[in-house]
Formats: C-alpha cells, structure tokens, sequence
C-alpha cells in the first residue's frame, strides 16, 4: 500500500511538472486584459486598442482593454505588478512609466525596474505644442514674446502630471525662462474641450492626438518636439528649428507583465506583438496617429528603461518638480 501511494505521489508530481510548460504552450486558453492608464481618447489607450484588435486576431482569445487612470499611470501598473504571473492581465504605458517613480518619490511606492517585467516597446511618437487661436500667436518665438512679459498669466496643459508631455513643456520653460501655469488633468481626453475651449491657452501632447485639430483649425501648430519634423505633419517646425538646438523629447508606448511571469509566455507573447507591428495595416493605422512602430524585445525594453529613467529623474530634481 506505502508503495502505490508513493507512486501515485511521484506520478502527481511528475505531471505537474509537466503541465507547466504545457501551460504555457498552450497560452491563451481565456480572455486577455490589457490594462491602460490613462482615459479613453488618449494617446496610450488608441495604440493600446489597436495592439489588443490585432492580437485578439492572432490569438483567438478576446483583449480586453481595461482603463485604470490616476497617479499618471501608477494605479495601472500597481494592478498589473500585483496580477497572477500567467500572462493573462498585460499593461500598456506611455513613456511617463520611466517618470512616475522620481516625481512621486517613496509615495509612489512604485519602481518600473523592479515591480514590471518588460514585454516589449511597440511604438513612438512626437509630442506638438499647440496655442489656441484666440492667443493670437503662430511660431514659438511669438508664444516666447507674449509670455515673457506676462508671466504666470498663461496656462498650459499636459496631459497628466509626471508624463514626458508634461516634462518637455518644463524643459521648454527652463530653456525659454517664460512661466506659464501647469493646469493638471487626468488624461488627454479631459484635457482635450478646455484647449480646444479656449480655457487652456498653450498644450503639449502626443502628435496622434492633436493632429487632426491642428488640421480643422481648432489649434494652432507651433512645433514638435523631435529634433526631425514629423512626416504627419510636415509643415510644422521643430524646437530645434525654432531655437531650441539641442531640444529633443518624444513618446514610445511599452508593454509589461507582471514579475515572474514564465519566460515561454513572454516569449509568446512578444513575437505575437513584433509580428503584428510588421503588419502593414497597423502601420498605416499608427501613422495616422502620428506615430511608427518601435519593435522591440523585453530586452531591449530593458534597456531603454535603463537610460531614460536616471535621465528624466534629472530633470525632476534640477526642476524641483513634485506631484501634487
């Protein structure tokens, strides 16, 4: 009897051991969640919706796409740090997630190097400045001329605090040394009816976004924030054309599991991801958002973390940012 039940006891054990990577072979077998962090409309939720209808296509299996806004992108990647490792609950981020951990401090109790597990990079995109018409300024050297003879009587937008949008609008500042009043918002899309209201003078954010308001006429264009022009829109000037030489920000949208997550399923799910930003149609359909596909693996999103995190934490301390 001792013996069949050692048996069976080694059986058991063995199948498991089996099954694990079974498990992941086999990988979907349910619904996917792909959590974003910010609202609807914005720049991080239309990539993310793109990404989550192509790999629904290429898994079979529904991605649900998820928004938890607050705490530019934290409560977002707290759920997704804090999920089961197995692949079902993913998180897609703009490049604030290299931010967030400086300008929040120990508050923010949230270290992307530590508390994610890198997925893959899958795109980039420009960040434009645009003016309301009713500011009367067409050029960033008009802005630069309005605003320093009233300073803190404009105001400007960038999306959430602690995103890049919000950063470059700072480092413009600095380099400039005009003051406007950061006005907060919870994401693109609340930002959005006050800019193009006109209770919101100046905006920085995602190209993908304001485009097709700079083309109505609703906001004025003044630059983007690349070194280069972007193809989108071509007639408007860089920073680095507009005196800023030595200005270059941009955005690059990232996916993330959560730590632990076995490496067979990242491996999936990342070749799955790098093989639909070879599909010409979400191509095209990027670029009408302004931006361009920016494959990569886990680590080479590693990698990027590594430089741009101790980069824009710089930047927070030398501009005595904090969040609010």
């Amino acid at each position: 009897m001792m013996r069949t039940r050692s048996f069976c006891v080694l059986f058991a054990a063995a199948l498991a051991c089996i099954s694990l990577p079974a498990a992941a072979q086999d990988y979907p077998q349910r619904p996917i969640r792909l959590i974003v962090g910010f609202t609807p409309g914005g720049s991080t939720d239309l990539v993310g919706r793109l990404v989550a209808s192509k790999l629904s296509e290429r898994f079979g299996q529904q991605v649900v796409v998820d928004n938890r806004p607050g705490a530019s992108g934290i409560i977002a990647a707290q759920i997704v740090s804090k999920s089961q490792p197995d692949g079902y609950t993913l998180l897609i981020s703009g490049s604030s997630i290299s931010i967030v951990g400086s300008l929040y401090g120990p508050q923010a109790k949230f270290d992307v190097q530590r508390d994610l597990e890198p997925l893959a990079l899958v795109a980039t995109t420009p960040y434009v400045m645009v003016a309301h018409p009713s500011l009367g300024v067409k050029t960033v050297a008009e802005l630069i001329a309005y605003a320093k003879p009233r300073p803190g009587k404009l105001s400007y937008g960038a999306s959430t605090p602690g995103t890049v949008q919000h950063l470059s609008a700072e480092l413009f500042k600095r380099e400039t040394g005009i003051n406007m009043v950061f006005i907060p918002y919870k994401g693109t899309g609340a930002m959005l009816p006050d800019i193009i209201g006109g209770r919101l003078q100046v905006a920085v954010d995602n190209v993908l976004v304001l485009a097709p308001h700079i083309k109505s006429g609703a906001l004025v264009g003044l630059a983007v924030t690349t070194a280069r022009r972007t193809p989108i829109m071509p007639d408007i000037p860089s920073l680095a054309e507009s005196g800023l030489p030595d200005f270059n920000t941009s955005g690059w949208f990232s996916m993330y599991v959560a730590p632990k997550t076995p490496p067979k399923i990242i491996g999936k799910l990342n070749t799955e991801i790098l093989a639909l930003l070879r599909d010409r149609d979400v191509q095209d359909r990027l670029l009408t958002f302004g931006a361009t596909p920016l494959p990569g693996t886990p680590e080479d999103l590693r990698k990027q973390l590594a430089r741009e995190v101790p980069a824009w934490r710089k930047v927070v301390q030398e501009a005595g940012l904090k969040s609010e």
